[in-house]
């Protein structure tokens, strides 16, 4: 039989381990990036595909998801060149490099991918990043645990003219 004080000791221990885990200190994961399939979704060895929580970078042809970005009035044509710019972004910084994955709630998206924070070798959030260079907008449709920050990249690259926000 378990004693009392080794059943509360390793309560503590688990709540401890999973708080860490909650508040992103903690990377969840770690694995090589393979593919880039665009500015917002990757492919992670042993983790799969990956989509970059909290952002939304415009897609390869027109859809449903440009009226955000029209109502903007970022064109059509300056939303493709940018998913082709996120595109060669994500494969310089991240394509063979080793990243860690912060994961928030939820874990995934309703297509199974893993929603995470993608953290460079160097430290710095890939998330961020495209968001401070205008290559992304932050995803408004759902909370997630950095969205204030986010929200104020998002200012910023507008304030500076970056990628979608050039005249």
């Amino acid at each position: 039989m378990i004693s009392r004080p080794f059943f509360l000791s390793l309560c503590l221990s688990f709540l401890l381990v999973l708080s860490a885990c909650a508040d992103g200190s903690v990377p969840a994961l770690q694995g090589v990036v393979t593919w880039v399939y665009d500015g917002d979704t990757l492919n992670v060895d042993s983790v799969g595909k990956v989509r970059l929580l909290g952002i939304d970078s415009p897609e390869k042809e027109h859809s449903s998801r440009d009226l955000y970005l029209t109502e903007k009035g970022v064109s059509a044509a300056k939303q493709r060149q940018i998913y082709q710019a996120a595109k060669a972004f994500n494969i310089k910084q991240v394509k063979g490099q080793k990243v860690s994955l912060t994961l928030d709630d939820p874990p995934r998206d309703r297509h199974g991918r893993l929603l995470a924070y993608v953290h460079l070798p160097d430290g710095r959030l890939l998330n961020r990043i495209l968001v401070e260079q205008g290559l992304a907008v932050v995803y408004r449709r759902f909370t997630f645990r950095m969205k204030e920050d986010f929200l104020a990249a998002e200012v910023r690259a507008r304030e500076n003219g970056r990628g979608l926000w050039a005249e």
